[in-house]
This record gives structure tokens, sequence and C-alpha cells, in this order.
């Protein structure tokens, strides 16, 4: 059973408390609770460009119209970064997200301070797609 994610004030505050070490396995575990995202969705189309390790999202629509990502990585620690960004949006309305700044949300983390360029580098195209995801489905 998957656990929901957690809310991104909440991780902020335990991540501030970590040594580095401590840190990667934050985002591991972060990562473990992402839902399970079946395989028959992990396609050309989901698969977010510029990652250095493989990453798909994929949105769907709840029926009161709030949009959830599935959302996975072949990588732990970019599983854990892709988990936080849907942390900061999961649920929400289309327009909501879309108005929502991403880059802040995970300013706390220092991301980039953090982790190697390697692992960051994906980053702003996970934000990117979800942003235009969102903006799309709100029109």
């Amino acid at each position: 059973m998957v656990c929901p994610l957690p809310c991104l004030a909440d991780l902020a505050e335990d991540y501030a408390l970590l040594d580095s070490e401590d840190r990667y396995r934050l985002l591991i575990d972060l990562g473990r609770k992402l839902e399970p995202m079946p395989d028959a969705l992990k396609t050309e189309a989901t698969k977010v460009r510029g990652c250095a390790a493989s990453v798909w999202v994929y949105p769907t629509r709840l029926p009161d119209g709030r949009l959830h990502f599935l959302a996975d990585s072949n990588a732990a620690i970019t599983k854990g970064i892709v988990a936080l960004v849907i942390a900061a949006v999961q649920d929400r309305p289309a327009a909501e997200i879309a108005a929502t700044d991403i880059e802040a949300a995970l300013a706390p983390f220092d991301l980039r301070r953090e982790l190697s360029s390697n692992r960051t580098q994906g980053l702003p195209n996970m934000i990117a797609l979800v942003r235009e995801t969102a903006e799309r489905l709100a029109a």
C-alpha cells in the first residue's frame, strides 16, 4: 500500500533538520510513496525530456475536476525529486496549479545545492510539464 504524499511544508521542515545523507534518504523514501504508475502509461508521450534518468508524468482528472498526477522514474533520487514536484500540486484544481509558483514551493529544499547538476537538470522540465498540463486543462 502506498501512502499519500506528505504536505510540502511538513517535508521542508523535516528536510531542513537533516544532513546531506539523510536528505537523500528522505527523497528516496518520498519517491517510494508515489502511487504505482502502470507500465502502459510510461510512453514517449508521458516522458519528461531533458532528464538524465527516465521520468514519466501522467495527469488524470478527478471527477470533481482536480488534477491527480501519476509519476515514476527509473532512478530512486530522481523519483524523490519528481515526488516533491507532485506534492506541490497534487489533487488541486488545474487553474490553481497553473498559478502556483512551483519553483518557489521547492526553494526550501535547495535541490541545486544538495544534488548534482545531473540529478537536477530535468527539474525545470518536470515543472514545465506539470504547469503546461494544468494550463491546458484549466482553459
